[in-house]
């Protein structure tokens, strides 16, 4: 058994998950004939097929990146072995890639496949002007850029952004999934996305750790298990969550569960609690067991008559080739579930019947009422999952603390959670569904990212906090402090976080935001959102920490420049808000200007300069009263440590100078 787990773990995934497909393609209907134009068999077999290869091999490609930079050491052949899997994993990827590029071409032009020079060239032109075409070659080229970088690339540091390169190579697949141009296409971009890497990260993990089985040792097995644990545990969270809001959106309705669609819905999600229950008993039983005994897969001479240490090795590997056989069933079925017709239309035409809807794809939500502000809900998954893991994590930090008879202040606490409630309102609540109609909307956003949030969120110091409750690594690896830690004092950080840098981004980024085309990107483009949000919420936090901080930093201004600083800022930050509240030229007029809601669009532009200029008076009214306290109670700290210097020496210092006064003084009445 533990000799055969490396080959027999990965091919009942393979076998299963295609058996699965075939099985979930023909209930569903997916392999059906076209009424039009039908490409054949072969490419209708063929292309899910292709995607169910993408699929793994992208969970390959994730997993192992994941598993190299989070739990395995450079030090040991562990981490060359994991990305070794990683290149293959991507390899696989660009072929699988590649093969998906020809399938999709032939099934949407119902053209046969020769060997010609104007198949090629229809196929060249698919492949650069449609932009179905161009996704899937982003993504072929992506993961062939991936394969070649894992082979040489082995410092930990830049692997990391190897693996956000990995991962952006399932964007375009998101982007061109289910109900791409349908109602909520920003809510199925997300969701789709966000279940894309994490169920990557979490197969492919488990298949890395079986491909791993010769270099873990008795001892090092739980070590790593442990770690990917966490990892397969927030994986699944966001996948359940990702995965619910993927088929709300495609089913509609509890009815629509007897559907195909629905049943394989049912089917992929039976799959992934079972998946989660072997998850939890890895975690609660076996994973322990293996770390107090000491076994695992023995390799160390056993004494003559000594018995095997079987049985929790055993149960252990049992549960794993279980796992992936159920792991290979939800890919399976999600791999028919591409190609199986929704209960919802997906047709972005039925939604065209005013301007806003050809604009945004989304239906007119109800006039803003100022109440309406607090009982509308459009939320973004993304910033839901940032703030509820923000929360979880750093509430089990200070419990941690706690327990072991550390003090944490509890106004950070209360800072740090009410900083995130209100970046989750934000980003999902009344203020998301307009902004993207009424540019006041979307500057009361902007001046909350900016100033709201991170002055809530800075005085919590998570840095802080991460640095004395997270465990140190000591075999060589990173965990969360020693990545936390690594960004904190990197280059990078220390010329972003320098106080004048970190005051001209606050500064400049509104003025380039907003006349530059990045304005317009960020509201036809999801991408460049959710690029939006990031952006301001770090400029502001980078600003307000030059301020007020606590978590440590490179350099800080003296109090009374931090003042001056934080003046000239908002002066600039109010002659912005000036110059949109008396401007005649609408901003991105071909997007608010558009919206046939039979407003003025220039009136309401006006009133997010208003906006911009005076509520973001009182986020800076509160620096100031805070750099103020701050300047007093170092003056306080400062005479403390003087009078208490002073008791231990008998003012000697100040007998000192008194006698250097008296003898200026006898020299002055000799001369």
């Amino acid at each position: 058994m533990l000799r055969s787990v490396r080959v027999l773990g990965p091919a009942v995934l393979l076998a299963v998950a295609l058996i699965a497909t075939l099985a979930g393609l023909g209930y569903g209907g997916g392999a059906s004939p076209l009424p039009i134009q039908d490409p054949g068999p072969v490419v209708r077999w063929g292309l899910p097929v292709a995607k169910l290869v993408v699929n793994l091999g992208a969970a390959g490609m994730i997993g192992a990146l994941v598993l190299a930079v989070w739990a395995l050491s450079p030090k040991r052949r562990e981490f060359d072995v994991a990305l070794d899997v990683a290149a293959a994993s991507a390899a696989v990827l660009t072929v699988a890639g590649g093969a998906t590029t020809i399938f999709t071409f032939l099934i949407v032009t119902g053209a046969p496949f020769e060997l010609s020079e104007a198949f090629g060239q229809r196929l060249g032109q698919f492949v650069t002007e449609i932009e179905l075409g161009q996704a899937w070659l982003t993504t072929t080229l992506v993961a062939a850029a991936v394969s070649v970088l894992c082979f040489a690339v082995r410092n930990p540091t830049a692997l990391v952004f190897v693996t956000v390169l990995a991962a952006a190579a399932l964007v375009p697949m998101a982007q061109q999934g289910h109900a791409a141009g349908a109602a909520g296409h920003d809510a199925a971009i997300t969701s789709l996305g966000l279940h894309l890497v994490f169920v990557s990260a979490w197969l492919g993990g488990l298949v890395t750790i079986v491909l791993l089985r010769r270099e873990l040792d008795a001892e090092r097995l739980p070590v790593v298990l442990a770690r990917y644990s966490t990892v397969a545990l927030v994986s699944f969270i966001v996948v359940a969550l990702s995965g619910y809001a993927s088929a709300a959106l495609r089913i509609g309705t509890w009815q629509e569960l007897g559907t195909p669609y629905g049943v394989l819905v049912v089917v992929k999600v039976a799959a992934l609690i079972a998946i989660g229950l072997f998850g939890a008993v890895l975690r609660r039983f076996v994973i322990g067991r293996m770390s107090r005994a000491g076994e695992g897969l023995e390799t160390r001479p056993r004494s003559a008559g000594a018995p095997r240490p079987a049985g929790v090795v055993g149960a252990f590997w049992i549960l794993v080739v279980a796992e992936l056989a159920f792991m290979g069933i939800a890919s399976g079925v999600a791999t028919a579930l591409a190609r199986t017709a929704t209960p919802v239309s997906e047709d972005p035409g039925s939604l065209a019947r005013t301007p806003a809807e050809i604009l945004t794809g989304e239906s007119l939500p109800p006039w803003p009422d100022w109440w309406r502000y607090f009982t509308e809900w459009s939320p973004d998954l993304i910033w839901l999952l940032v703030c509820g893991f923000g929360i979880f994590f750093y509430v089990a930090g200070v419990v941690r603390l706690r327990r072991r008879g550390d003090a944490w202040p509890v106004y950070r606490t209360v800072l740090w959670v009410s900083g995130l409630v209100v970046l989750a309102y934000i980003t999902s609540g009344g203020v998301n569904v307009y902004e993207g109609y009424l540019f006041s909307a979307h500057m009361g956003a902007h001046m909350a990212l900016t100033m709201a949030v991170p002055v809530l969120l800075v005085p919590g110091a998570p840095v802080t906090l991460a640095a004395r409750a997270i465990h140190p690594r000591k075999d060589g690896s990173r965990g969360g402090r020693e990545w936390i830690l690594i960004a904190v004092h990197s280059r990078y950080a220390a010329v972003i976080a320098n106080p004048i840098v970190a005051a001209a981004l606050f500064a400049s980024s509104l003025w380039i935001f907003y006349y530059t085309p990045l304005f317009r990107w960020a509201m036809i483009d999801h991408l460049g959102h959710e690029w939006m949000i990031v952006h301001f919420l770090i400029t502001g936090y980078l600003f307000v920490q030059s301020l007020i901080g606590i978590d440590p930093v490179p350099y800080r201004l003296p109090y009374p420049f931090r003042l001056v600083l934080l003046l000239g800022t908002m002066a600039l930050h109010a002659f912005f808000g000036l110059a949109i509240m008396s401007g005649t030229g609408l901003l991105l007029a071909e997007w608010y200007g558009a919206m046939g809601w039979g407003t003025d669009a220039l009136a309401d532009q006006q009133v997010g300069g208003g906006i911009a200029w005076s509520v973001g008076e009182i986020p800076t009214v509160a620096l100031a009263i805070t750099v103020a306290m701050q300047w007093a109670r170092s003056d306080e700290k400062e005479s403390r440590r003087l009078d208490r210097h002073a008791d231990r020496t008998g003012d000697a210092e100040l007998d000192e100078y008194n006698a250097r006064l008296a003898a200026i003084a006898e020299h002055d009445r000799q001369g």
